[in-house]
């Protein structure tokens, strides 16, 4: 599967076309009212150019935040927009690999970067972000998902301005109920698509409280 985020024109092409994505506001709404304002830890994975995290500094100002992405044109970009603020940490990681003893965080939070893991990759890093949460914390995917029609995906396509021909080939793209219930197995609870339009789709899980032995599967 090609993967198109290590050249620099595909990231910058992006960056120029975030902010017009349709309703993408409002799913990343949602996503800040979801995220206690009292989190010590936040992880981004697949930060971009940081703009989730941005965003959910905002109101907490001193939150610890570890920011992790592989293109090295997003990587330039996080780092400029953190330069100076020494809360956040912006580390080079590949998500197609198991991720690094980062510590443990009270939100784990990812915004349209999941989905070019394979399935497989897909599954293993919930799992792997399910150890890496304190209990309690929150897991929030803000995330590109499968359309459960070919009709459905042709219109959101048209809706955002892409032609079939101009589908991005590194998404590999996973529907909606197959995510969340993988969540549930893994022991997530009051896991739910909290938000969704179309192909943009907000997932939450939360880590119990208290863990059983058998919440990982």
């Amino acid at each position: 599967m090609a993967n198109l985020w290590t050249s620099a024109e595909h990231a910058l092409n992006y960056l120029a076309q975030a902010d017009n994505i349709p309703h993408r506001t409002e799913g990343e709404a949602v996503l800040l009212e979801e995220v206690p304002k009292t989190v010590k830890r936040i992880l981004d994975l697949g930060t971009g150019d940081g703009r989730l995290l941005a965003l959910l500094k905002i109101e907490r100002h001193n939150v610890e935040s570890v920011a992790v992405d592989f293109s090295p044109t997003m990587l330039e970009a996080a780092n400029s927009r953190f330069q100076g603020d020494s809360t956040v940490e912006v580390i080079e990681h590949n998500l197609d690999e198991s991720l690094p003893e980062y510590g443990t965080f009270d939100a784990i939070v990812s915004s349209f970067a999941i989905h070019h893991l394979s399935h497989n990759r897909k599954r293993s890093i919930y799992v792997e972000i399910f150890n890496m949460l304190q209990p309690g914390g929150v897991f929030c995917n803000l995330e590109h998902v499968a359309s459960p029609t070919v009709r459905l995906h042709e219109k959101f396509l048209k809706a955002i301005g892409v032609t079939p021909a101009q589908d991005d080939p590194s998404n590999q793209l996973l529907d909606v109920e197959t995510q969340l219930k993988w969540l549930r197995n893994i022991g997530f609870e009051d896991v739910d698509c909290y938000w969704k339009w179309l192909e943009l789709a907000l997932l939450i899980g939360r880590k119990p409280k208290i863990v059983t032995s058998d919440a990982v599967q």
